[in-house]
């Protein structure tokens, strides 16, 4: 599993020109990336990670702040891209079995006490944000 986790100020995400989740206000917008041997519980690891992790002004983490998320599922971010010039994306999860461990990610921050909006799993989606700082990380679980 792979997150790209960035501080925001400001986040939403549309499909079809309808804003399906979005958050106003200090928090983290997740992108995230499942491959073939990613289980539940590594998705709850993950969300456990990201939700202590002290990146939000101050050396706060969101779960100091109660800061909102929007996690978004983007199996782009398993692109191999080492030969030639068409991306190859035999590392990403199919969707059978990226969405169910998405909404395990998504489920565990919010059994964590986390404010989750979600992209819309599979759709074409366009990403809004203002990144904080500039800060971006990259997890791997």
């Amino acid at each position: 599993m792979r997150a790209v986790v960035q501080r925001v100020s400001q986040a939403s995400v549309t499909v079809d020109g309808e804003v399906v989740g979005a958050i106003d206000g200090p928090g983290l917008l997740i992108l995230l990336g499942v491959t073939h041997d990613d289980t539940p519980e590594a998705a709850k690891t993950l969300a456990a990670k990201i939700w202590t992790l002290r990146i939000l002004h101050g050396e706060r983490s969101a779960s100091d702040e109660q800061a909102p998320i929007l996690a978004i599922s983007q199996f782009t971010l398993y692109a191999d891209t080492r030969k030639g010039r068409r991306p190859s994306w035999s590392a990403a999860a199919p969707g059978p079995v990226s969405e169910p461990l998405y909404d395990a990610f998504c489920a565990a921050l919010e059994e964590l006490g986390a404010k989750v909006e979600r992209g819309r799993f599979g759709a074409d989606m366009a990403v809004s944000l203002v990144n904080d700082g500039p800060v971006t990380l990259i997890l791997d679980a």
